[in-house]
């Protein structure tokens, strides 16, 4: 049996990042005395094609949930940033991510978006085809052509790991193993079953704001009584905590619920059974997390949402929003998330509006970094780690809780 190829696309290395090294630093002194990052980070499209090789290429990114390939011999065609990505279940079950890219023309393998159930990989431009490990399995009419040696023809892989019913994906090929990647959040994440979960709704959001302005938002509760009133009926916003001696590439903490609230929803309540694994204090919490660097992990006691965030310029961001529940309750026939998709809908709207006039401002040169308060330590935690990015440090040793 043909073996496919392993070699991965480089990241280039040792190449500075265009932005100023002094107010970098002045990112990475301790909270309380910190600046946020220069404006140049949050418009400048150069910035992104760096963040885009040095730290979207070569971390682990959610590429979104299994379920489409969920069988084994199924194959689906997905888009993550700039990249066309072809996920493939083989006979054994083994998930594969190969670049979606025939090698004979570069024709795409499968249109993004699309799904086939195929023992092989079919080319649809002129019917190369290959196994569902990456071996070239037949390419017609080349048995005179003397380069036609297809142990160096097979596709391109990307490395991949399953994780809670998503799938990552590391371009680059050398990032830190998943498992240290992720650290304790296995820990933290394991009552809510996420592998067991399915999609009950999803919606897709363009901002006109920086990737990094929506985390930013996301990592902070300081500005929720000023523009998240249904919010703060729930789930005031002086409750809570952050998440401390924890280890791996993800921050946050968690909120907690007013005593009539079962969830967060405009009257407090769910329409599904709460997780059944969660603890007494889990049961009255809300936790948001963000791995590392573009994946908002919210835990309900009922309920997941997720944002997956993906920059289309440095200006310009798209976001997948996802509400996850047991498989049970979405199968039954009163299945309704709206509860959950129209409260959380309305509070994205509420802070995409904030963002993009963050990012109106952030469009001025006579912009200066600011400094944060006392209730945005998570919001340092984000901007120490890209800063940190920026300055090609180890993030895995250099992040601290």
């Amino acid at each position: 049996m043909n073996t496919p190829l392993t070699h991965t696309i480089p990241i280039q290395e040792n190449q500075a990042v265009p932005l100023s090294v002094e107010q970098l630093e002045q990112c990475l002194k301790p909270f309380g005395e910190s600046r946020m990052l220069p404006r140049a980070a949050y418009v400048d499209n150069a910035v992104l094609d760096w963040e885009r090789k040095h730290v979207f290429g070569a971390g682990w990114i959610c590429a979104g949930r299994v379920a489409a390939v969920a069988k084994p011999e199924t194959q689906t065609a997905i888009k993550v940033g700039n990249r066309g990505i072809l996920l493939v279940r083989d006979e054994t079950g083994e998930l594969r991510a190969f670049e979606n890219i025939c090698r004979h023309r570069g024709h795409e393998l499968l249109a993004c978006g699309s799904h086939a159930d195929n023992a092989k990989i079919v080319c649809p431009y002129h019917a190369w085809t290959y196994d569902l490990n990456g071996c070239l399995f037949h390419a017609r009419d080349t048995d005179d052509i003397k380069n036609a040696i297809y142990d160096e023809l097979g596709l391109i892989p990307i490395r991949s790991v399953e994780w809670g019913g998503w799938v990552f994906v590391n371009f680059s090929g050398d990032a830190p193993a998943f498992s240290d990647y992720i650290g304790s959040l296995e820990t933290l994440m394991k009552n809510w079953d996420c592998t067991r979960l399915v999609v009950g709704d999803s919606h897709e959001y363009e901002l006109q704001a920086n990737w990094k302005v929506a985390i930013e938002n996301y990592h902070e509760c300081y500005h929720c009584s000023m523009i998240h009133p249904a919010l703060c009926k729930v789930s005031p916003p002086e409750t809570g905590g952050l998440y401390a001696g924890e280890h791996g590439l993800f921050t946050g903490g968690w909120m907690t619920l007013v005593d009539y609230a079962d969830t967060m929803s405009f009257d407090g309540k769910s329409k599904v059974k709460t997780f059944a694994k969660l603890t007494k204090e889990q049961l009255r919490e809300v936790h948001y997390i963000t791995l590392f660097p573009n994946f908002l992990i919210s835990l309900h006691p009922d309920f997941v949402m997720t944002h997956r965030l993906e920059p289309l310029t440095a200006t310009t961001t798209y976001v997948e929003c996802q509400w996850l529940f047991t498989a049970e309750a979405v199968a039954k026939p009163d299945f309704d998330a709206s509860y959950a998709v129209n409260f959380w809908d309305t509070t994205n709207k509420e802070d995409w509006g904030a963002v993009e006039s963050v990012q109106r401002g952030l469009a001025s040169e006579q912009f200066i970094p600011g400094i944060l308060s006392s209730d945005e330590e998570s919001v340092y935690q984000f901007v120490h780690l890209m800063a940190s990015a920026y300055l090609q440090k180890p993030l895995l040793e250099t992040h601290q809780f």
